[in-house]
């Protein structure tokens, strides 16, 4: 406001200068002039906007009803007559963005806590009514829950109860292509931009922010196509200096449809996940499976077995004589002498391979190699020379070592060190993640997910990297319900989110699955048996009570009636067709010769069932059904008393 800066300058000038104002004048974000800012900003229209909509259909379709007099036309030679009617149409969805200076009521509004409704309880015994909600020592809600309604407005509603409180966030969310035909693309919007993704994204990552822990981290898998953009956007977001890693992970074989362009582009095999933290980090070592057995592993202790392993590896001080008695009994013996002795007959190579593989892991802890160590020959090359082929010995860090008696002792670095397999059958993790098999995804859980469905080999490993037991686990893009799925096997609280409807394929068939003790995925790895609860509520919608009404009309003239309270009190589709239903359509005769049932099926067509939640602050309302019961249940939530 031009004007306004002018008056501020004149009424605080100095004698008659404006030498006071020696600093430069100018637009400024955190204290610094932007003109002086290295920072680097991803720039999009509708940056500043609220995507109000989002996720209303597998399609991003809306469906309207328009009437077409009678056609005939030519078909593969033969002549078709389309008789006159109303034909079901579908229109690309047209996104509504709310600027957050101009339309600051309608933000707040949409962001108020929503009432919460449908609560259940499902456990080994079944489903059952939620009776309370439990909290931990600290008065956060300890539940395991499933939210179904939009993800935005259900991590708003999240933020009063757990702000700060989430330990891990993964999100698989909808992939931006440039070719909205390529794969899980993102499919909400009518001709999809790049910038309405953006927004999309930036709206969600700003509150999954708030909800974190300080020591909170964030996974984000992402496209190639997409990775760019949300890079700069979580470096806006988060901050470059919160950046952690880029995950690359290997999601599939070189083989199928991405050959077909082999000689267009290099087939696309891999997925980026990017890793950021909110404030501080802490990464648990995770390991993996070694591909082969390590061929250096070749020698085999006799009269050692796992308590013997253990007390090495726990080792504390304590008295050794018991244990060096059974020193003195252990002998080397070849590996392969006692391969030699499996009944390996009449199985084939494959077979005969994995059968060794199995005898060697079973027997890690007393598969050895030696290994050079100055420190323990300095201290062996003291004792008094003993026919033992092993003997024990307490390094200068007080750890318990067993090494072998036959060395050089004129060698400056002799083998000397026993070293046990089982140390080293698994490799750390890096940033490259190739060995997340891809066979067998689609039965696991029990349900299906084409396209999108995330394997929970890799789940357990984002989970264990950076959360521990009873951390709190969060993906607000749950799909057929992985990430929850996997927390709930390695005993950590989680929370889905989900706002598509996915029938026998959903994230609550996958857990109650998962209770009754399924076994696909990681369940042998961590040794599931079954067990736990959780609890399924919904967003209570608004527009649930005007398809209840339409239901209930029995008479053309009544639902003519109704058209104007429903086209002004509840929510429909952004659809310009509407409007003409309104003012001609509903009027024609053409409409008018149509069955109730028919009519009530254009009618509901109309509702966006996906909008109007009611809000936690109206829902003891009449108008909106909210039953004592749910009204109870939502005021525990919010810890209202």
């Amino acid at each position: 406001n031009i004007n306004d800066f002018k008056f501020f300058l004149d009424e605080n000038r100095v004698n008659n200068s404006y030498t006071q104002y020696a600093n430069k004048i100018g637009l400024a974000s955190d204290g610094k002039l932007i003109k002086n800012s290295k920072n680097v900003v991803l720039e999009f229209p509708f940056k500043d906007c609220l995507l109000e909509g989002g996720q209303s259909s597998e399609e991003g379709e809306d469906t309207y009803f328009e009437y077409e007099e009678e056609k005939t036309k030519i078909v593969k030679g033969k002549k078709i007559t389309q008789l006159a009617g109303y034909v079901e149409k579908q229109s690309k969805r047209k996104e509504i963005f709310f600027n957050q200076v101009l339309a600051r009521d309608e933000i707040d509004r949409l962001f108020d806590k929503k009432a919460l409704v449908d609560w259940k309880r499902f456990t080994k015994r079944g489903e059952e009514k939620v009776k309370e909600i439990r909290r931990g020592d600290d008065g956060v809600i300890s539940e395991n829950l499933i939210i179904k309604g939009n993800n935005l407005l259900a991590l708003k509603s999240l933020e009063s109860e757990f702000k700060g409180k989430v330990k891990l966030i993964y999100v698989d969310p909808p992939y931006y292509f440039k070719n909205s035909t390529q794969g899980d693309a993102f499919v909400y919007n009518s001709n999809f931009k790049l910038s309405t993704w953006l927004t999309f994204m930036k709206n969600r990552l700003e509150v999954a922010k708030l909800l974190l822990s300080e020591n909170g981290v964030i996974f984000i898998q992402i496209s190639d196509e997409g990775h760019a953009y949300l890079k700069i956007l979580m470096d806006e977001i988060f901050g470059r200096e919160c950046f952690v890693n880029n995950l690359i992970i290997k999601m599939s074989d070189l083989s199928g449809m991405k050959m077909a362009h082999i000689d267009k582009k290099f087939p696309k095999t891999k997925e980026n996940i990017l890793l950021y933290k909110k404030n501080k980090i802490k990464i648990n070592k995770v390991y993996k499976a070694k591909d082969k057995w390590d061929s250096e592993y070749k020698r085999y202790i006799e009269n050692f077995d796992l308590k013997d392993y253990q007390f090495i590896k726990n080792y504390s001080g304590e008295d050794l004589k018991e244990f060096n008695n059974k020193v003195r009994l252990m002998k080397l013996v070849n590996l392969n002498d006692k391969i030699s002795e499996l009944d390996v007959s009449g199985l084939n190579s494959e077979e005969k391979e994995e059968t060794i593989l199995n005898f060697c892991k079973k027997n890690s802890y007393r598969i050895i190699r030696t290994s050079n160590s100055s420190g323990l020959k300095n201290i062996v090359d003291k004792l008094p020379r003993t026919n033992q082929e092993i003997i024990s010995v307490v390094s200068k860090n007080k750890s318990l070592n067993l090494c072998v008696t036959t060395y050089n002792k004129e060698s400056k670095d002799p083998r000397i060190q026993i070293v046990f397999s089982k140390d080293n059958l698994e490799t750390p993790l890096g940033d490259i993640w190739n060995d997340i098999s891809t066979s067998g995804l689609h039965s696991e859980g029990g349900v299906i997910l084409k396209g999108g469905k995330k394997p929970e080999k890799l789940i357990e490993y984002i989970i264990n990297s950076c959360s521990n037991e009873n951390d709190l686990i969060l993906d607000y893009h749950l799909g057929s319900g992985t990430t929850c799925a996997v927390a709930h096997k390695m005993n950590r609280q989680y929370i889905g989110i989900e706002q598509m409807e996915y029938g026998k394929n959903d994230s609550v068939v996958r857990l109650n699955n998962v209770i009754s003790g399924d076994q696909t995925g990681i369940s042998k790895a961590v040794n599931w048996k079954g067990g736990g609860d959780f609890i399924y509520l919904k967003l209570a919608k608004w527009n649930e009570k005007a398809k209840d009404e339409i239901q209930n009309i029995s008479s053309y003239e009544e639902l003519v009636s109704f058209f104007s309270k429903m086209y002004k009190e509840y929510f429909l589709n952004y659809n310009v067709k509407i409007v003409d239903f309104k003012e001609k359509i509903i009027h024609e005769e053409n409409f008018k010769s149509l069955s109730l049932d028919e009519q009530k099926r254009m009618f509901l067509t109309m509702l966006d069932l996906n909008q109007m939640y009611v809000l936690e602050s109206e829902m003891k309302s009449e108008e909106f059904g909210i039953s004592k019961e749910d009204q109870r249940l939502t005021e525990e939530f919010y810890n209202k008393k």
